[in-house]
């Protein structure tokens, strides 16, 4: 059972450009407010806006992103306070136990969605069947590309193209490619990109599904820098380091299917393959190998977000829990707030049934920060009628950064 499954979505990597600017001024490290009020507590009084006939709306915001767990421009800001890696993550996920995360992961490749795994020919390459057969050494036959593709008889045939493809062999079941634990080049509609480990033709829903099996240590080498700028204060890259590994791990443990573990993008976590790495995030992994949170004896549900705005919200474990967030707001973080501004017809057209827009009312906050904090529900209410829409779906249809907002109405 994966917690919030909609949510593994709002993983999201901040801007890979730092503003220029120093360090605000926080309390001191792990200084958190007290528990405040449940994502049921009633908006304020005042959590209503009249809207004329031909009006604009401005959304003040806060934060980018879900708000559960770690932010990322947070760790960063921690960082720069003197906060080690230990510390940043022992703040955002209060409640969690040391522990170790090892062994490898399957990842479901997104760029490569046809009904093959294609790579480049290099020495050392190999294929095995995984239903028997054993690893078998690719010869230098002259090929320019090395396919492993569902036959019309049903079985997974290896094929080779010269000035076309030719049939190799059979495999059993499954069929891999290896190249002794160096990047192999893979071949997909968008280009070629290099991947470490073992490259798969995994059957799935009657077709061939590319799967990349590699150790998890190498894995968030694909991961980290995609998820938070390399650049960044090193205690802040191992801090992304060991939240990744920890979510991760739990993804592991909860399998999108039962060909892979984690996907790619911003459902699981970004992962770019050998291309993607960088030697400073690099190093953070390798100062962090191993290192995870658990919690119940399990790997922790470690989600993250780019900016918390200065409260993270409560999510659907325990120590994702809403706290005040001292670190959020230094500097060089552009989305700590934020503003955009709505002609009325942008809403009326996300909500074409309401007609024309004559109120909104916020109908419930979870009571953590300004405004009382993230939006819950709100009603927006036309000429035609009301509908009442959650915040994240409000914030969805409209593209806003968070739901850690309130409003401004004025004529046009």
């Amino acid at each position: 059972m994966r917690p919030l499954l909609s949510l593994a979505a709002c993983v999201l990597t901040v801007p890979a450009v730092l503003l220029p600017g120093t360090v605000a001024a926080a309390p001191a490290p792990f200084t958190a407010a007290p528990s405040a009020p449940s994502a049921s507590s009633a908006a304020g009084a005042g959590d209503a806006w009249s809207v004329p006939r031909a009006a604009t709306v401005t959304i003040t915001g806060r934060g980018y992103g879900h708000g559960h767990g770690m932010s990322q421009y947070g760790a960063e800001g921690a960082a720069r306070q003197g906060l080690s890696e230990r510390q940043i993550v022992e703040f955002y996920y209060p409640g969690t136990t040391w522990g170790r995360a090892r062994g490898r992961v399957t990842v479901a490749i997104s760029a490569d969605p046809g009904d093959d795994v294609v790579v480049r020919p290099q020495r050392g390459l190999t294929v095995t069947g995984l239903a028997g057969g054993g690893r078998t050494a690719l010869p230098q036959n002259g090929a320019k590309q090395w396919r492993i593709a569902r036959a019309a008889t049903g079985e997974l045939r290896v094929s080779y193209r010269t000035d076309r493809w030719r049939r190799w062999r059979d495999l059993a079941g499954a069929g891999e490619f290896y190249a002794g634990g160096r990047p192999i080049t893979l071949v997909t509609p968008a280009g070629e990109k290099p991947y470490r480990g073992r490259l798969r033709a995994a059957r799935v829903d009657g077709g061939v599904a590319t799967v990349n099996d590699l150790t998890l240590e190498s894995y968030l080498k694909g991961v980290v820098p995609l998820e938070i700028p390399a650049s960044w204060s090193p205690a802040a890259v191992r801090a992304q380091a060991i939240a990744a590994r920890t979510y991760a791990a739990y993804e592991r443990a909860h399998p999108r299917s039962a060909a892979y573990q984690l996907c790619d993008t911003t459902s699981c976590q970004v992962y770019g393959g050998a291309a993607a790495e960088h030697p400073a995030s690099n190093a953070a992994v390798d100062a962090t190998k191993g290192l995870a949170l658990t919690a119940g004896g399990e790997p922790a549900f470690t989600q993250f977000a780019s900016s918390s705005g200065g409260w993270t919200s409560a999510g659907s474990v325990p120590y994702l829990t809403a706290q005040e967030d001292p670190y959020d707001g230094w500097a060089g973080n552009p989305v700590h707030r934020w503003t955009t501004t709505l002609d009325d017809a942008r809403l009326e057209g996300a909500w074409p049934a309401i007609g024309d827009l004559q109120r909104i009312a916020v109908l419930g906050r979870d009571g953590n920060g300004q405004w009382g904090g993230r939006v819950g529900s709100l009603r927006l209410t036309g000429s035609r009628g009301s509908v009442t829409v959650s915040g994240d779906t409000f914030r969805s249809l409209l593209g806003l950064r968070s739901t850690y907002l309130t409003f401004r109405v004025g004529g046009r």
